[in-house]
């Protein structure tokens, strides 16, 4: 059985000072609102991120967020800003977006306010910002989950002069990485392949990443 007292004091914000007064409250409450009251409010949520990131970098925020979301049953698979639950403002570019965990593998989404085209640079963006995480494009919005290693490299691939600051290797999954420390040189030479398209982006050792795979 579920302690909500015990959830509340743990992510709620309530101290022991609070138990009596939970116990009583929560008591006269259905399981869904006794979640919805010892729920953080979103500007909490959110300034606890902000500093966390600020402080302790990417994986230690997206961690107490994910922890939370499993604690506090946050997870949302069609997120949206009419904030049925909190989630995590970004601004990207200038346009208000928001993070949210979808399940308990990890998986997250990146959402516009307002409609926005998902774009490389976009993906890129995100991918700066959550390194950790590889980014695919998903209809409207981004998702995101945890990064792991395409395979081993079974083949270098040698690229025209002109790119001189983009690597090409075949992997043994059979997807082409491409990595740049230049976004825009990468995403030219991911012209390179037409019979290719990218299947996922990150950002690892300050270089853009795509992995491509053939179509």
């Amino acid at each position: 059985m579920t302690d909500y007292v015990d959830l509340a004091l743990t992510y709620g914000g309530f101290t022991s000072l609070d138990k009596v007064y939970l116990t009583r409250v929560l008591a006269e409450m259905t399981e869904s609102e006794r979640l919805t009251f010892i729920t953080p409010p979103p500007s909490v949520i959110n300034a606890y991120f902000a500093e966390t990131y600020q402080k302790q970098g990417s994986e230690a925020a997206t961690a107490y967020f994910f922890e939370l979301s499993q604690a506090l049953q946050l997870f949302q698979t069609a997120p949206s800003f009419a904030e049925v639950k909190p989630f995590v403002r970004l601004n990207l570019s200038g346009q208000s977006y928001g993070f949210c965990f979808a399940n308990e593998q990890e998986q997250a989404l990146v959402f516009a306010e307002e409609p926005q085209p998902v774009t490389a640079e976009l993906c890129f963006n995100i991918a700066q910002l959550f390194p950790q995480y590889e980014i695919r494009s998903q209809g409207d919005r981004v998702s995101l989950r945890p990064l792991t290693v395409a395979g081993d490299i079974a083949e270098q691939i040698d690229l025209p002069g002109e790119f001189l600051l983009t690597t090409a290797e075949r992997l043994t999954s059979g997807l082409l990485k491409l990595s740049s420390f230049n976004q825009e040189e990468l995403l030219e030479a991911a012209q390179l392949f037409p019979n290719a398209q990218v299947e996922a982006y990150a950002y690892q050792q300050r270089q853009f990443i795509a992995y491509l795979k053939n179509s």
